[in-house]
């Protein structure tokens, strides 16, 4: 497929600099751009490779400079650049229908232009809405509906009963609805709590590989429409997420957690249970979350706190030890002037 250039950034809503009927027929980074190729500058870093890219045009943030190059002005290239990775290479499937191979229980629900591949496995009184696509290995427990233009990778596991939105991606290995991790003590064992819940997965979110979304002990386990969610996360029992939250990979959110919407953690986050986080939250990487947070914060660090205080803190750990000589030091001088000032009284 070849798009003029005039064609591709009425299709973003930019506008031209140079020649708008110049043809492109795919797209590359600065470096790897060639004749026929449109390339994207979002970071003002790489600003100098504009200059001495070999991409037919450049997409760049309103009033960049092209060095000459004819270009497409958008005021947020990096966005325009992932919408026109799905318009040049994003092409749908066809639908496949339930193929050889796969087990489909009697009386399923089935939309319409449905692929179940060989080895998914799909239990009673499942619903699948219309565009599905099940790869080898999918196993939807009974009772369990999702919802139209979902796709689940192999080897994803849905537990009974649990509830998948609109527009959903679920990468490899994930398992939604597995049991929350509850237990009585009772002397000195434990007791397992039947966590009878369900996971609610709304619209528009997804979801990476080898996740854990776990069923509530009662009520919902629920992530909020267009969440994103990296590898390797664990959401326990009856967490809430928001809507349009980032949740970097290896992350834990212990039980009975809320977070508010636009919330951004960064990752190998621990976040304590029965919190808060609210809206427009930033945790840095590697932090503790260990208790609430207020709205339209900025933290990082172990225990979390402002950002800012973080950095400075954190600046001053290479330090310590020329701080413990200093402070020897002083301690010293200090017992020599006491020693020194108790002589001069005794006399």
């Amino acid at each position: 497929m070849k798009k003029s250039l005039q064609e591709i950034a009425v299709y973003l809503g930019g506008t031209v600099s140079g020649d708008g009927e110049i043809l492109i027929g795919g797209l590359a980074t600065l470096d790897d751009a060639g004749d026929g190729q449109l390339t994207f500058l979002a970071n003002p870093k790489y600003a100098g490779k504009v200059a001495t890219t070999k991409a037919a045009a450049v997409l760049l943030g309103t009033g960049g400079n092209t060095h000459g190059k004819n270009a497409i002005f958008h005021p947020n290239p990096y966005l325009a650049f992932a919408k026109l990775l799905t318009l040049f290479y994003t092409a749908p499937a066809a639908p496949r229908g339930i193929m050889d191979g796969a087990f489909v229980a009697e009386g399923v629900k089935i939309g319409a232009d449905v692929s179940v591949y060989p080895g998914a496995s799909v239990g009673a009184g499942v619903t699948l809405g219309d565009r599905v696509i099940l790869h080898p290995g999918v196993v939807l427990y009974p009772g369990v509906v999702v919802g139209d233009d979902v796709t689940l990778h192999a080897n994803v596991s849905v537990r009974e009963r649990c509830r998948i939105g609109n527009r959903v991606t679920i990468h490899d290995g994930t398992v939604i609805g597995s049991d929350g991790f509850g237990y009585a003590p009772d002397g000195t064992s434990y007791y397992k709590i039947p966590q009878i819940g369900i996971v609610v997965i709304e619209d528009d979110v997804e979801i990476g590989s080898n996740c854990a979304v776990d069923r509530a002990a009662l009520e919902a386990t629920r992530i909020r429409r267009g969440t994103k969610i990296d590898n390797l996360v664990q959401v326990a029992h009856n967490v809430v997420i928001g809507e349009d939250c980032v949740i970097v990979s290896q992350t834990g959110i212990s039980g009975s957690t809320q977070l508010g919407n636009h919330v951004t953690i960064g990752g190998q986050v621990g976040v304590a249970g029965h919190i808060r986080i609210g809206d427009n939250v930033m945790i840095g990487a590697k932090s503790g979350v260990a208790g609430s947070v207020e709205p339209n914060q900025v933290m990082s660090g172990i225990p979390v706190m402002p950002h800012r205080e973080w950095l400075k803190a954190s600046g001053l750990v290479p330090r310590l030890p020329e701080f413990r000589k200093t402070l020897m030091t002083l301690e010293k001088r200090v017992a020599e002037l006491e020693k020194e000032l108790a002589g001069k009284s005794s006399r």
